[in-house]
């Protein structure tokens, strides 16, 4: 499966909320990027697939709908608790939109960063086919 939905702990105290993440333990690979993304009115952020790198991508503050495409499926997940995180392997077609005006997305990621085409694929055509081009 090319994504997952991981449950985070909540606690919830008369001083507030706590969601504490595990990255020793919650985590399916090892961390070594956290970075955060907003979004303006109407923009869509992400619509790339990773060749090398997979995500965990949890919305802290507010809500955004993530649209997931596999190659074969293609759903929206909506990122509205700190306590929901969603996996994203790699050569997973993933992007954000709707975000909520207050809307923060904490993302975790499994390399330092890597630009271009040795991680990206940002055409969705080119992403078909180069699923296309594993399968066979």
């Amino acid at each position: 499966m090319s994504h997952e939905i991981i449950n985070f702990p909540y606690f919830v105290e008369p001083k507030g909320t706590l969601t504490p993440f595990e990255l020793d333990t919650e985590f399916p690979f090892e961390v070594k990027r956290v970075y955060t993304v907003t979004g303006a009115k109407n923009a869509v952020r992400g619509a790339h697939a990773h060749i090398i790198e997979s995500e965990v991508f949890v919305c802290v503050a507010g809500s955004v709908t993530a649209v997931i495409d596999d190659g074969e499926t293609c759903k929206k997940i909506d990122l509205d608790h700190p306590t929901k995180g969603l996996h994203v392997k790699t050569m997973c077609w993933h992007e954000f939109r709707d975000f909520s005006p207050d809307a923060v997305l904490l993302c975790f990621s499994s390399t330092h960063y890597l630009p271009g085409e040795q991680n990206y694929i940002s055409d969705r055509e080119e992403f078909y086919k180069r699923l296309r081009d594993l399968e066979s």
